[in-house]
């Protein structure tokens, strides 16, 4: 069995589109789910000034790039764009697999 992917997003949202972030949001993973994606955890930070800090950092969990192609190619998701570029203005994607702890 491949390992998991695990995907970390950093979502910088329009000032004032809060609302229809959540939305978004809400509809895509729901859609992840098809998949076997999740959300294993959201990070929020408090609004400022600074254009560099995100909105929120996501930590995703695909059970396979493959899983995560096909949820990025579905038709529901694909249906969200002018939703999700109203409300996000960009967003930064890394990546990876969980490693080993040292405990």
């Amino acid at each position: 069995m491949a390992e998991e992917l695990i995907i970390v997003a950093a979502l910088f949202v329009h000032p004032g589109h809060e609302a229809e972030f959540e939305q978004f949001e809400s509809t895509a993973a729901s859609i992840m789910q098809r998949y076997g994606g999740r959300i294993e955890r959201r990070i929020g930070f408090q609004p400022s000034a600074n254009p560099e800090q995100p909105h929120e950092v996501h930590i995703l969990a695909f059970p396979d790039e493959g899983s995560f192609a096909r949820y990025r190619a579905d038709a529901d998701l694909a249906a969200l764009a002018d939703l999700r570029a109203r409300a996000i203005r960009n967003t930064v994607v890394w990546m990876g697999r969980e490693l080993a702890g040292f405990i």
